[in-house]
């Protein structure tokens, strides 16, 4: 079995704003550059990053947690992880807490180096955007 990969990020945003995008087809696309479907419901299915990741939603807890049944379409057909994002309230703003088990040997380094470079910096971008084009309509 390979390490847990365990990420904390924060950003200067809410809970509920990191919260929404994750099973919104749309916003996954626009932060990252990549095409995503995802359900909105338990059991649902997703795909990310044009098609190279998959899964299944197996828990939703609104506004504050979600778990996939996860996986790179590259791995072997058998290798399958488990991902579990918690969003909470911190001074400044919100944490995400990442625990994603199961990543298998071969791709762990990849998946650990992965989320900071194709998730969590696309996003501190795209909220840093969307929050100065909110000032800038607010101040007009």
């Amino acid at each position: 079995m390979t390490p847990l990969i365990k990420q904390c990020v924060r950003f200067r945003t809410s809970p509920q704003a990191l919260f929404d995008p994750y099973l919104d087809s749309r916003r996954p696309s626009l932060s990252t550059g990549a095409p995503a479907t995802i359900s909105r419901k338990v059991d649902g299915k997703f795909k990310a990053f044009e098609g190279q990741l998959e899964g299944k939603t197996i828990l939703i807890i609104p506004g504050r947690q979600i778990v996939h049944f996860w996986r790179a379409t590259d791995w072997k057909k058998a290798d399958w992880s488990i991902l579990i994002l918690t969003f909470r309230p911190v001074a400044g703003g919100a944490q995400v807490d990442l625990v994603h088990v199961g990543v298998p040997a071969y791709d762990h380094q990849g998946v650990s180096k992965g989320w900071p470079q194709y998730y969590w910096r696309p996003w501190k971008k795209y909220l840093s955007k969307s929050a100065a084009k909110q000032r800038k309509n607010s101040a007009l």
